[in-house]
């Protein structure tokens, strides 16, 4: 029986040198120079340090762009409120990887309201989808590629 699954999952290798291109780019600006500025990376969280709110909001869109262009989707971006203090300034942008059992239940009411004749099971941290026809299976990916649900969604062991 065709099935596939659906996984919303982030590189973590892509992410570890976007972050990294980033710290080189503010090595390199003029406006970042000696200012202590950095990006740090642990578990999917990047915290990004600076002197004032301003600069904070220059490296979010560094990181943004760096993220984009080595191919890790800016949809999965959770942006945290900056703290200040009198000296620093940081802010947390936490990666969401993984599908959460709210945005698992969303993914399965969207394909049951199809009325296309598949099921979706989930099953951890991902969507199983399986139906007699590989057309339906292809609609089903197409219907969830259009909704909005806010999380990056990958499409991974089609078997037929």
């Amino acid at each position: 029986m065709p099935s596939f699954d659906v996984v919303s999952e982030l590189d973590a290798h892509e992410i570890t040198n976007a972050v990294d291109q980033a710290n080189r780019e503010l090595a390199q600006r003029f406006d970042f120079k000696d200012t202590g500025a950095r990006f740090e990376l642990e578990d999917f969280v990047v915290t990004l340090h600076a002197q004032v709110e301003f600069q904070l909001r220059q490296m979010l869109e560094i990181l943004k762009m760096r993220l984009s262009k080595r191919g890790v989707d800016v949809a999965c971006m959770e942006v945290k409120e900056p703290q200040t203090s009198l000296s620093a300034a940081r802010q947390q942008v936490v990666l969401r990887h993984g599908i959460d059992a709210e945005t698992g239940r969303r993914i399965t009411r969207i394909i049951k309201d199809s009325k296309l004749k598949i099921q979706a099971s989930i099953q951890g941290d991902k969507v199983r989808v399986t139906g007699k026809q590989r057309d339906d299976l292809q609609a089903a990916i197409q219907l969830l590629r259009r909704s909005d649900l806010g999380v990056p969604l990958q499409f991974k062991n089609f078997r037929d």
